[in-house]
């Protein structure tokens, strides 16, 4: 059991009722986006764990959803790296998800 004291990786906020909604896509295949490489990441103490991939001047956040049977990962579209770094920040602080 991890306690929240112990969390090294950021939590996200609660999401507020004026949320931008992100669409969430199937993964990419591994040939897509290559290059890129996760860069920051949320706490894997949640059922929820976010990540930012970044490369090539490229960026998306990737959802993994902690399953019992298998993991449920899912993708938002492919973003300059400076707007998909203001999407993380919003994500981690609940105004977008």
């Amino acid at each position: 059991m991890i306690l929240l004291d112990e969390c090294l990786s950021p939590h996200v906020a609660m999401v507020q009722r004026d949320h931008v909604r992100l669409e969430w896509r199937r993964r990419y295949a591994d040939s897509v986006l290559e290059r890129a490489r996760s860069v920051r990441w949320t706490c894997l103490c949640r059922a929820t764990v976010y990540e930012l991939y970044e490369g090539g001047g490229k960026a998306f956040i990737r959802r993994t959803v902690q399953l019992d049977r298998s993991p449920e990962i899912h993708d938002t579209f492919v973003y300059s790296i400076g707007e998909a770094r203001a999407i993380w920040t919003g994500l981690l602080s609940g105004s977008a998800r």
